[in-house]
């Protein structure tokens, strides 16, 4: 089905239905429709054809889904562009997509522009007589374009954990099914309220909060960026019963109580139905604490990937204490999933394996990039990197990336499993293991490390806490103290920049 399609089915059932909240604006499905329309003639008007792609660069402003479903009315695609960008990460993105327009917030414009200033930026948030919001009110509404749905919509660029980010190229189609699998997985009803306060440039608040939501009818409420009181404030305000952000978003309201002498009970949640999270599983201590904090046992762990949409498994709530950390047992009903040892064949419990996964949410390819495709399929399977144990039940506990697998003298290290035990010291407050080449074994172990207390970590100092945790071959021979480890927005870190400072001083 075609996006546009998707949004019209909403609209012939439900016309007057609160589609979209932002503050004291609100619009029924009927207007976003209407709004929808006439960005995608803005689009014609500034030279955007059907197949085109444009960028939109913004925060969490209507303008960003009004030029969205615009321009996949139009049959133009979409590539959603990180807001915290600098200038030159915005010349990649735009360079990479072939964009040929963007929408931008106007607080941002300036990056954008001094990062692509061979395409036209059309602000939103402005009221600048050739702004987007402008010309969007002045514009009478298009007629859709004329497509299938296997046209492209959206180009997911991933967060760059191995390398400079890739283009995930989605079509229609794919993008419809994600919105259906989402749905039907997680529940979605036409009276639920879903705040977005997650950057809505990322694919999980785009793909599996939006566009949801717009498919069964419900309200989207829009909050222009994530504050760890005011989006809990909001939840009482907008009445939300569903929410989504990485185990961050619900630890840092917590802390924010506690430092402002807020009594987090005060909240009112009591319209919420389910907690989702994601970009990594939630220990044991963390679930039981957020449970008794938040006063309910329904969260609901997400694990998916861009490449997928990002849709793959889902850990429910009867199993978030007894299965702690895991990211579940089976692929989202929709998709299928496999273990894949290094024989080829599936792992069992006890095992370990690659995830790979299959569905019609899945992919075409990465743009622009035939070997990086080649080397991410296996016939329909996606093969994630991701590298998980079974335990005696089946459920996944993912171990590591399989570029973050450190052979030591022939002996896989598992980067995770040392971190784990790292990040239990106490004058650590965060670590991230990786490799660094070695003439004689191969790689080394090497440990970057954020100290709590701000003072030096020597490496002896560290190998004698392992020693008694962990095989020798196993221990860090050299730790890196940083004031902060690289991560994505999503919490992730990018392991790829710390192991080319490492390599190049080895080279050295």
């Amino acid at each position: 089905m075609k996006l546009g399609t998707m949004l019209d089915s909403t609209v012939l059932r439900d016309p007057d239905k609160e589609a979209l909240v932002y503050g004291d604006e609100r619009y029924s499905y009927a207007a976003l429709r209407d709004r929808a329309l006439r960005a995608a003639r803005v689009l014609e008007d500034n030279g955007v054809v059907a197949g085109d792609t444009i960028g939109i660069m913004t925060f969490n402003v209507p303008g960003f889904v009004f030029a969205a479903f615009g321009a996949w009315y139009l049959g133009a695609v979409v590539v959603p562009v990180n807001h915290k960008m600098q200038a030159p990460e915005v010349e990649y993105t735009i360079g990479h997509s072939g964009a040929k327009l963007g929408i931008v917030s106007s607080e941002l414009a300036e990056t954008a522009r001094a990062g692509a200033p061979g395409i036209t930026w059309l602000e939103t948030e402005s009221e600048a007589a050739d702004s987007f919001d402008t010309q969007l009110e002045a514009a009478e509404p298009a007629v859709p374009g004329d497509f299938i749905d296997e046209q492209v919509a959206q180009i997911l660029y991933t967060s760059g954990t191995t390398s400079s980010p890739k283009g995930c190229v989605h079509s229609h189609r794919n993008i419809s099914q994600v919105a259906a699998l989402i749905t039907m997985n997680m529940g979605y009803r036409s009276d639920d309220r879903y705040l977005i306060c997650m950057p809505i440039w990322h694919s999980a608040p785009l793909n599996i909060s939006l566009m949801p939501i717009v498919l069964i009818g419900g309200t989207i409420v829009l909050q222009r960026s994530y504050h760890p009181v005011e989006s809990m404030t909001i939840i009482a305000e907008e009445s939300i019963t569903t929410f989504f952000g990485p185990t961050v978003a619900y630890v840092a309201p917590v802390k924010a109580a506690k430092e402002l002498g807020i009594d987090f009970s005060d909240y009112d949640f009591s319209t919420i139905r389910r907690w989702n999270y994601g970009g990594a599983p939630i220990d044991r201590s963390t679930a039981a604490m957020l449970i008794e904090t938040y006063g309910t046992d329904q969260f609901c762990n997400l694990f998916g990937m861009s490449e997928m949409g990002p849709t793959g498994c889902l850990l429910e709530p009867e199993d978030q204490l007894r299965k702690a950390g895991s990211v579940g047992r089976t692929a989202m009903v929709g998709n299928a999933m496999r273990v894949v040892k290094d024989d080829g064949t599936d792992a069992g419990p006890g095992e370990t394996g690659e995830i790979w996964f299959t569905g019609d949410t899945r992919m075409r390819e990465y743009l622009n990039d035939p070997e990086a495709t080649k080397a991410a399929f296996d016939g329909d399977w996606y093969k994630t990197g991701d590298i998980a144990a079974l335990d005696e039940d089946g459920y996944l506990f993912i171990v590591d990336r399989t570029k973050d697998v450190i052979i030591v003298g022939g002996e896989n290290v598992y980067s995770l499993e040392v971190e784990e035990a790292i990040i239990a010291h106490d004058r650590v407050a965060d670590v991230a293991v990786v490799a660094k080449p070695d003439d004689e074994w191969g790689e080394q172990v090497v440990a970057f490390i954020t100290t709590a207390d701000g003072r030096v970590f020597d490496v002896d100092e560290l190998r004698d806490y392992l020693g008694d945790k962990l095989a020798r071959y196993k221990l860090p021979r050299e730790v890196i103290v940083t004031d902060e480890l690289p991560r994505n927005p999503s919490g992730k870190l990018l392991k790829h920049r710390l192991r080319s400072e490492v390599a190049a001083g080895a080279a050295g």
